[in-house]
């Protein structure tokens, strides 16, 4: 697989806000060859990409994607947005889809409207847009974090809103810190992330940065 093979990442979007974070570990196996490595990469003031997924074909895709939007910002004066940043990692991944980029994919940002939005990938390209993303090797236990705390599924209401769209609850600061519970559960039981956590809280003002410490075991 390569070094950092296995590795988390997820996000989440409010109503004028998205959070997206992951670990900074980065191993082989189990050998850990980095403990300060990140997995995001910010492509403009609103819009963050986070990979799981192998080292080297990660820092390609982050370097390509900075590169194209770094062009049309040269060629029209100004920053895509993020659903359109979305469509050129989505059409960036389908041009090597017959030997695929080895990283499992979020896009996260604000679009024009000021709303939060997430988009998940799989390794060609498809795409989706949703409230709560993650990918890498601790999905099975942050999903369903998510699913229960962000998502509402099997909450007492869920069977009268089944079939509506996700209307999100909590605050900028609660989703924050349910972003750092989660990956020190995470980080409990996927001996992959661990070390720290970087977060990202992008709003309409810009983009701030934090790093919460998990466990170096």
């Amino acid at each position: 697989m390569g070094p950092g093979a296995h590795s988390t990442a997820m996000a989440v979007a409010g109503e004028d806000f998205c959070v997206v974070a992951a670990d900074t570990r980065m191993s082989e196996g189990f050998n850990i060859l980095c403990r300060d490595k990140g997995k995001c990469c910010q492509l403009t003031d609103r819009c963050v990409i986070a990979s799981a997924g192998q080292q080297a074909e990660r820092a390609t895709l982050h370097k390509v994607l900075r590169e194209r939007i770094r062009g049309y910002k040269q060629k029209h004066g100004i920053d895509l947005h993020t659903p359109s940043i979305a469509q050129m990692l989505s059409n960036t991944l389908y041009q090597k889809r017959f030997f695929p980029y080895y990283t499992f994919n979020i896009c996260a940002g604000l679009d024009k409207d000021g709303k939060g939005c997430v988009y998940g990938y799989d390794a060609v390209g498809s795409f989706e847009r949703g409230t709560y993303i993650c990918e890498g090797s601790g999905v099975s236990l942050l999903q369903p974090l998510l699913d229960n705390q962000v998502g509402k599924h099997n909450q007492p209401d869920a069977a009268e809103n089944f079939g509506k769209p996700t209307v999100f609850s909590l605050t900028k600061e609660e989703t924050v810190d349910l972003i750092k519970d989660g990956f020190s559960s995470a980080g409990e039981r996927d001996i992959f992330t661990g070390d720290s956590v970087e977060i990202f809280v992008i709003t309409a003002e810009g983009t701030t940065t934090e790093r919460f410490e998990l466990k170096k075991d």
